[in-house]
């Protein structure tokens, strides 16, 4: 063995071992996230959210008076009222967070992000190490593709934060998810390092994949936000018609941002992201040209493409009618990012084309 190939395969066991570590940390960051939604379901400051809610429609005044530690009371001022956004919404405010205003629960809500940026980092190198060992981009198959993946979304989510956006309740589902796709990816999807096909050697393999990463990463954040809007949605109609939601809910959905709000920041999220996804599609095309010597022969995954392509394009659409916001039009962001989920997983394992690279 010479000494380049003894060099790219310390590289490629580095890179196994970042992966590893930075699922070890971002274990932590899931338990720290569980202690902060436990220890914050205690706060008195969380089981006002619904008492503010009725209060609020019921015309009452809207000042709640809570017991401090070491006596006397605080009374806590209504929070902004969010802007509906659709006709015959509800304004209401946004719940108290995932720590739910207590010290301790805000205490391990930081150490989980503080630990969530430390396996982001960890996770980072393992890509980077893993790039170097083939000497390549690191997404010539699915357990590249999958390990970038997940580090762009947790990085878009540190950038959320970073931009002091309200996206700290989305934590424990991200950690879960990422040690899920990690989990499968050193397992299932596992592939040592090798060199490319021949079609794939491009510079626009940089161009194009990384693209659709990124896409899938941004799609799934808004896909997070369109489901936590139907969960949080049914909880505030409940007691809109003076139901008495269950434990969960007065628990969990009480501290989510209004549904309003989630609607709204699942739209400019998947609105901000469609024109790229809109370029992926382009540059796959302008590579099928160079690679194949035609830009669409109806492949599989482009096929699934245009199809996700279509599927937003159709929520996107929805939203600017009056009739398709809420709750439809969420069911059709989750259609959209199914969509992108088969083109991923189903379309690579189990439909054979010309892009079936998976290496599974």
């Amino acid at each position: 063995m010479n000494l380049a190939a003894a060099t790219n395969e310390n590289l490629a066991h580095t890179s196994n071992v970042l992966i590893y570590s930075s699922m070890a940390v971002y274990t932590l960051a899931f338990f720290a996230h569980i202690a902060e939604w436990v220890l914050g379901s205690r706060s008195k400051v969380g089981r006002t959210a619904a008492a503010l809610t009725e209060a609020e429609g019921a015309g009452a005044p809207v000042k709640v008076q809570v017991a401090q530690q070491g006596g006397g009371t605080a009374v806590l001022d209504r929070p902004k009222i969010i802007t509906r956004s659709a006709a015959g919404s509800r304004d209401v405010p946004d719940g108290p967070g995932a720590a739910g205003g207590t010290f301790k629960g805000d205490l391990y809500g930081r150490m989980a992000v503080s630990l969530t940026l430390l396996a982001f980092l960890v996770e980072a190198g393992g890509v980077v190490t893993r790039a170097l060992s083939v000497q390549r981009a690191p997404w010539g198959n699915m357990y590249e593709f999958s390990i970038t993946f997940s580090t762009v979304a947790v990085a878009a989510y540190l950038i959320l934060l970073a931009l002091k956006k309200n996206v700290r309740w989305m934590g424990l589902l991200l950690v879960t998810t990422v040690l899920l796709d990690l989990g499968i990816a050193t397992t299932v999807l596992y592939t040592s390092s090798d060199q490319l096909v021949p079609a794939l050697h491009s510079y626009w393999l940089w161009i194009h994949v990384s693209t659709a990463i990124i896409c899938g990463a941004v799609f799934y954040i808004g896909g997070v936000g369109a489901l936590m809007y139907l969960f949080r949605d049914s909880y505030e109609s409940k007691l809109a018609n003076g139901g008495q939601p269950g434990s969960f809910a007065q628990s969990v959905l009480s501290r989510l941002p209004a549904a309003s709000t989630l609607d709204k920041f699942s739209y400019r999220i998947n609105a901000a992201v469609f024109p790229l996804w809109t370029f992926t599609i382009i540059a796959g095309a302008i590579w099928a040209g160079d690679a194949w010597g035609r830009y669409w022969g109806w492949d599989p995954k482009e096929v699934w493409s245009f199809i996700t392509w279509v599927a937003y394009a159709c929520y996107l659409h929805a939203r600017a009618t009056a009739g398709w916001k809420g709750r439809k039009a969420a069911y059709l962001a989750l259609i959209a990012f199914g969509c992108w989920l088969f083109n991923y997983y189903g379309v690579n394992i189990f439909v054979v084309g010309k892009h079936s690279y998976a290496g599974v």
